[in-house]
Order: structure tokens, then C-alpha cells, then sequence
């Protein structure tokens, strides 16, 4: 069987785990943790990056970070997302608003951003499905003109850019994820991303279970104690070495992955070009990461029988995000705003072939000749 998705790993990890171990230092911000934050700090330019226990932490910590965020006002989003990226604003008692998708990225449609900006809007949080980025120009611009907040949930994102500026450091806030499933990992995981140097402080007290810990264990005072609200994001050092390693042959890692992306399409772009599937779109202006291959069928019968026939065939395709205002909290928490055109068909058509660091060339001829093979 050709599984869906295999965790990255790279060989040093055991070695960085180890030395983590014998330094008897494997709680939060221990030094393979201070080592990943400053590599992506220096990758992204990022002002500070905060290693989280996952995106969805990274995502709560951001609209923890947005004081003005609470009961009776409004975020937009996309309902073609994962579940945390509303579930943050909710836990504020903040109400989700729904905007329609693009059809050719998945990604929030920033031509109806707009007309869904009420004076209880406090937020936008564009989703940068598949590693390609949203149209964040536009986005900003909205933003500014209406003094609103922009968060990026910038999970799938990593090492990829919009106009040369990396995902995650365009908004106020980015979100990253290192779980399993992505590019880069450490089981569960995460990083937020802050622009502006004024927000660190906070960012890390409330990180900290709301203590001024941080700044202690710089010598900036002589003793910690609780300053404001807060929790626990901080990720095991051993979590962090496990990722290091995969950090340090991060480029690799991601040619590997869009070797894998483009052999994918130049081997599927004739049923494309026959009008029998849709192949991903990358805008100009952004550069993706490989993140993952999909494919859409005519319609949601069409795919579940691809699926089973792949299944047949020792090949794990899976569909993705059961859009959230179709879903019981989505009804309870949210609302969709305007006219769900795109967001439910799309999903629905949606196709997510094996991808991951290590799935080989053959491996990629096998799947696609299958696809090839249930159209022919």
C-alpha cells in the first residue's frame, strides 16, 4: 500500500533527541527549541518566532494576543478550513463569518472580504490552502482601510512566499504547523510568527502560562510571577530536537517535495488538458512548497469511486475539510456571508493524492498511471 502520508524524518534526529535527553533540559525552550525559532527567524525575517505545541495553539495565542477580540464581534474566514482556525476566535466568543473561496486556489475570495466587514469586525484570517498564498495585497489593503487585524493561518505554508515575502510574516500574526502531516515536523507542533517587536513581550507571558518566565531566564528580573492571563504552549525540547534536524536539511526536503508536485502534474496534465480533472493553480507572484498534490473530479460520486478504485489498487487517497458553516458548530458559532458558490462544490471535487518526503519517482508513475487508468 502506498499510505497518504509519511511523518518527515531525518537521521540526526535520534542523535538531537538523545543529546536532549543527557542535557537533562527537555522541557520548553530548552536549546534545540531557541535553535528552531532562530532558524526561522532567519528564514522568514520574521521580528520573533514562538515555538507552540501546535498550529492550533499558535492560533489561539494570536487572538489571545488581539485584546479588542470578544463576544458579539466578528472574524472573517473561509469555511474551507481546518476546524482550529476558528475554533481560536470562538473560544473569544467571537462569531466566525463565512466568506466564499476561489475556485481555481481553495483559498478566501478577497473580492467578498469586504462586503462582509461590519462595524463588529475586528479580523481577517486568510488560509493559505496548499501552501499557495492568498492574494494578501489585496487583503492588506482591506485591512488597513478598516483598521482590522490579519492573522495568517499559515499551516501548509511553510518556505513558501508571496512576492518574495515568506508566508506568515505578511499579516500581524502567522500561524504555522509542525504536525505529522506537514512538511516539516515534529509530531505535534507549532510556531507563531509576530511582526511587530511590541507584541513579544506579551506574546511570550501569555505563552507562559502568563508569568514573566521569559524574561527571568534572560536575567531581566531576579525573580517571575504572574503578569496576565495565559496557558502552557510551550513544546517539549525533545519535540523541538526531533525537529531541528529536519530543519537543517530543510531545503532538501522541500525540492524533494516539489520534484514530487511537478512530476505529479506534468504526468496528469493530459487528462487536464482533456477536460477530464482540474489541476492545481499557483498565481504568479506566489511560490508554493509542495505541500500537497489534488486533483478534481466532475463531482463527489466521480471522486469516491476514484478513491475506492485507487483503494483496490494498494493506493490511500483521501478528500479534505468538510467545510465548517455545514458543520453543527459551524451553524451554533458562525455564519456564511453571501452566496456559498464555490466553497461546498469545490470540496466536494476535491482529491488529495500520496505526498511526502521519500515517496519515490516510481511510486508517482504507479499512482498516476491509476488515475490515468480510471479515466481511460
Amino acid at each position: 500500500m502506498i499510505t497518504f502520508n509519511k511523518p518527515p524524518y531525518a537521521e540526526k534526529a535520534m542523535e538531537y533527541i538523545q543529546d536532549c535527553v543527557k542535557s537533562q533540559k527537555i522541557c520548553g525552550d530548552g536549546a534545540y527549541t531557541k535553535k528552531c525559532s532562530e532558524w526561522l527567524e532567519k528564514k522568514t525575517g520574521t521580528a520573533k518566532c514562538l515555538l507552540t505545541t501546535s498550529c492550533t495553539h499558535a492560533t489561539e495565542l494570536a487572538a489571545l494576543l488581539l485584546p479588542d477580540i470578544g463576544p458579539g464581534d466578528e472574524v472573517i474566514m473561509p469555511a474551507f478550513t481546518f476546524v482550529s482556525t476558528a475554533d481560536a476566535f470562538v473560544l473569544r466568543g467571537a462569531t466566525p463569518v463565512f466568506v466564499d473561496i476561489r475556485p481555481d486556489t481553495m483559498n478566501i475570495d478577497e473580492k467578498l472580504i469586504e462586503d462582509a466587514v461590519t462595524d463588529r469586525t475586528k479580523a481577517i484570517v486568510p488560509v493559505h490552502y496548499a501552501g499557495v498564498s492568498c492574494e494578501m495585497d489585496a487583503i492588506m489593503e482591506i485591512a488597513g482601510r478598516h483598521g482590522l487585524a490579519v492573522v495568517e493561518d499559515a499551516a501548509q505554508g511553510i518556505m513558501s512566499t508571496y512576492k518574495n515575502k515568506a508566508l506568515g510574516t505578511i499579516g500581524d500574526f502567522g500561524c504555522f504547523s509542525f504536525h505529522e502531516t506537514k512538511n516539516y515536523s515534529m509530531g505535534e507542533g507549532g510556531a507563531l510568527l509576530i511582526r511587530d517587536p511590541k507584541d513579544v513581550e506579551e506574546a511570550e507571558i501569555i505563552r507562559e502560562k502568563g508569568t514573566n518566565r521569559s524574561k527571568y531566564y534572560r536575567g531581566q528580573v531576579d525573580k517571575y510571577t504572574w503578569i496576565n492571563y495565559g496557558s502552557s504552549y510551550l513544546p517539549s525540547d525533545m519535540n523541538a530536537a526531533y525537529l531541528y534536524a529536519q530543519l537543517e536539511i530543510a531545503e532538501e526536503i522541500n525540492n524533494a517535495r516539489l520534484s514530487i508536485w511537478r512530476q505529479y502534474y506534468e504526468n496528469l496534465k493530459p487528462l487536464a488538458e482533456e477536460n477530464r480533472i482540474q489541476l492545481p493553480t499557483v498565481p504568479e507572484g506566489c511560490v508554493h512548497n509542495g505541500h500537497m498534490f489534488y486533483i478534481k473530479t466532475a463531482d463527489i460520486e466521480e471522486r469516491t469511486k476514484l478513491i475506492d478504485y485507487l483503494k483496490e489498487n494498494g493506493i490511500h487517497a483521501v478528500f479534505h475539510y468538510i467545510p465548517l458553516h455545514t458543520a453543527p458548530a459551524g451553524q451554533k458559532f458562525g455564519r456564511f456571508h453571501g452566496e456559498d458558490r464555490h466553497t461546498t462544490r469545490e470540496s466536494e471535487r476535491l482529491l488529495r493524492l500520496p505526498m511526502y518526503y521519500g515517496l519515490s519517482e516510481d511510486e508517482v508513475e504507479y499512482i498516476c498511471s491509476h488515475v490515468r487508468k480510471f479515466y481511460g
